[in-house]
């Protein structure tokens, strides 16, 4: 069985598409931008659910040197299999390694809207192919 899809059809997937990456990029460029402007906070993010200790400024400044090329490859559309499959993943690890605060979660609301984000994170992977608009061919 064969679709036709109109282009006011495709116009709107075009647009949804595009406003996930667009709310996927906010939360993923302050994530990154953290650990320039407080990277101090990064050390405790990665001791605390990755379990990694000994982190100084130095290694959260090249983690968002690296995560800030990522996340600008991905607002753009580069490499799509590559960039939304990291950022898939990359929120993925995330999101799991949050574990303890979902078994207290009335006390850790927020923690909860990383699900929905890992949802589009990875419904745009899905999607890549149709994730057109304002992305770089």
């Amino acid at each position: 069985m064969s679709h036709t899809i109109s282009s006011d059809t495709q116009n709107r997937i075009q647009w949804s598409l595009f406003s996930l990456r667009l709310g996927v990029f906010i939360v993923m460029i302050m994530w990154t931008l953290d650990k320039f402007v407080n990277p101090g906070h990064s050390a405790k993010i990665f001791e605390h659910f990755y379990g990694l200790s000994g982190s100084n400024d130095s290694i959260a400044y090249i983690l968002g040197a690296l995560q800030l090329i990522l996340v600008l490859a991905f607002l753009v559309g580069i490499k799509k299999r590559l960039t939304y499959g990291a950022i898939f993943i990359m929120h993925g690890l995330s999101t799991i390694s949050s574990y303890n605060q979902y078994l207290d979660g009335f006390n850790n609301l927020l923690f909860f809207t990383a699900w929905p984000m890992w949802a589009a994170c990875f419904t745009l992977y899905l999607l890549r192919d149709l994730d057109v608009k304002f992305a770089i061919k």
